[in-house]
C-alpha cells in the first residue's frame, strides 16, 4: 500500500511503539495525555507488523520504544522473534529504570540497547523522574558487562543545553557508543512546559561548535533541527523516493514517516491490526516529508 501510494518500494527501520504505558512522566514527553491510554500491541500483532515490514519493505532493523518498552511483558518474545525468525536488528530505546533482570534475559537477542537521558543527577531527574539517573547509568555498566552495545539519546532543552557535553564525556566513561541529540517540539507534556524550550536559537551554534572542538570519542548525531535557522522541509522528490530511513508505527497503528509529525494525528497511513495490512487514510498528513538527516561530531 505504500508503495502504490508514494513509490517507496524499502524502508530500512521500524521504530514499533509497543505501547504508551510508562513508568515515567516526563516533563518534555511527546505522548503527552496518552500515556494514560490502554492501546498496546499485542505480541501477534507486533510479530505480523515485523514480518510484514520484513517481507514488504526489506525492513532489516527495529527499534522498539513506548511508553516504556521494559514494562510490557511480552518483550522478550517480541525481541526473540526479530532477531531469531526475522535476522533483523534489534535495539530498544528505554529510560533503564531497573530493567537489569529483564535486560540480562534478552541481551542474547539484543543488538543495541539505547537509553535516555537528559543531563547530569538532578538535571536529569527533574525532567525525568527521581533515581532515574543513576538507575540509567547502572543499566548501562549492566549493558556492558552483558557485551550489548550501548548508546543514548537526549533532547536538548534550556535546563540542560550547557550539560551536553559533561554528558557525552560520562557516557565516554561507560563505554556508550552514540548519544543522539533531539530538538524539542511543543507537542505532548512539552506544551505545558515551555519553560523547556531554547528561546534563543544561537545557542544551537554555540552546541555544534562546542561538540567541534571537544575531541571526543563517542559519536554525536545531532538533529539538523538544532542550528540556528531550524531544518529546512524535506520533501519527496517527484515521482517519490524509492527507499527511505525509516517508519514509526504507534501502539494504535498509526503510521508516520517524519520526526515532525510525531505526535501530532496527521496519520495517511495506518496498521489494521486486524486485518494485518497497511491501509492509506487520505489526510492532511506529511506523510511525504522526511527526515533529515543528522549531523555526527565525535570520534576524534
Amino acid at each position: 500500500m505504500i508503495g502504490e501510494i508514494t513509490g517507496i518500494r524499502r524502508i530500512r527501520m521500524l521504530y514499533l511503539q509497543l505501547l504508551y504505558r510508562c513508568n515515567f512522566e516526563c516533563l518534555h514527553c511527546f505522548h503527552g495525555e496518552r500515556l494514560q491510554h490502554a492501546d498496546a500491541f499485542t505480541p501477534d500483532e507486533a510479530t505480523n507488523l515485523l514480518t510484514l515490514m520484513r517481507e514488504q519493505y526489506d525492513t532489516e532493523a527495529v527499534t522498539l520504544l513506548g511508553g516504556e518498552p521494559f514494562v510490557y511483558k511480552d518483550l522478550a518474545q517480541v525481541v526473540r522473534y526479530a532477531k531469531q525468525d526475522l535476522g533483523m536488528q534489534v535495539e530498544i530505546c528505554t529510560n533503564g529504570y531497573r530493567i537489569e533482570r529483564r535486560l540480562t534475559e534478552i541481551a542474547p537477542h539484543l543488538d543495541l540497547l539505547r537509553v535516555s537521558l537528559e543531563g547530569i543527577g538532578s538535571t536529569n531527574d527533574h525532567i525525568r523522574k527521581y533515581g532515574s539517573y543513576q538507575s540509567a547509568l547502572s543499566a548501562l555498566g549492566i549493558a556492558r558487562g552483558l557485551e550489548v552495545r550501548t548508546g543514548a539519546t537526549m533532547t536538548v532543552t534550556s535546563r540542560n543545553i550547557d550539560e551536553v557535553l559533561p554528558l557525552a564525556r560520562t557516557l565516554e566513561h561507560y563505554g556508550v557508543e552514540q548519544l543522539k541529540l533531539h530538538h524539542l517540539r511543543p507537542v505532548g507534556n512539552a506544551v505545558d512546559h515551555p519553560e523547556l524550550l531554547v528561546s534563543d536559537p544561537a545557542a544551537y551554534v554555540r552546541l555544534r561548535e562546542q561538540l567541534q572542538a571537544a575531541k571526543l570519542t563517542i559519536e554525536v548525531i545531532v538533529d539538523e533541527d538544532l542550528s540556528e535557522h531550524g531544518a529546512p522541509e524535506i520533501c519527496a522528490p517527484t515521482g517519490g523516493p524509492k527507499q527511505i530511513e525509516r517508519i514509526e508505527a504507534d501502539p494504535r497503528g498509526a503510521l508516520t514517516m517524519s520526526c515532525k509529525a510525531v505526535g501530532r494525528d496527521s496519520h495517511a497511513f495506518w496498521y489494521d491490526k486486524l486485518a494485518g495490512r497497511i491501509d492509506h487514510r487520505p489526510s492532511d498528513s506529511d506523510e511525504l516529508t522526511l527526515a533529515v538527516p543528522g549531523v555526527v561530531y565525535g570520534r576524534a
